[in-house]
C-alpha cells in the first residue's frame, strides 16, 4: 500500500508541473445571425449528406453481399 502511495506522490508532482494551454473562448455573440430557414437548410444538407449513403447500403445490402462472378 505505501509503494502505491509513493508511486501516486511522485505521479501527481509529475503533472502538476505540466503547461496545459487554455482554449480560445469567446463569449461575444455571432457577428452573422443565421434565421431558421437557414439553419433548416443546413441541417437537411448535413443529415443527407451523412444518412444519404448509409440508407443506400442498407437498402441495398442484399445485393452488396453477392460476389460479382458467382452464379445466381
Amino acid at each position: 500500500m505505501s509503494g502505491l502511495n509513493r508511486s501516486f506522490n511522485l505521479l501527481r508532482s509529475v503533472m502538476r508541473h505540466q503547461i496545459t494551454p487554455k482554449a480560445n473562448i469567446s463569449a461575444k455573440p455571432a457577428k452573422h445571425v443565421l434565421s431558421a430557414g437557414e439553419q433548416t437548410f443546413v441541417m437537411v444538407v448535413m443529415f443527407a449528406t451523412i444518412l444519404g449513403p448509409s440508407g443506400w447500403i442498407l437498402a441495398n445490402l442484399e445485393e452488396y453481399k453477392k460476389r460479382p462472378g458467382a452464379a445466381e
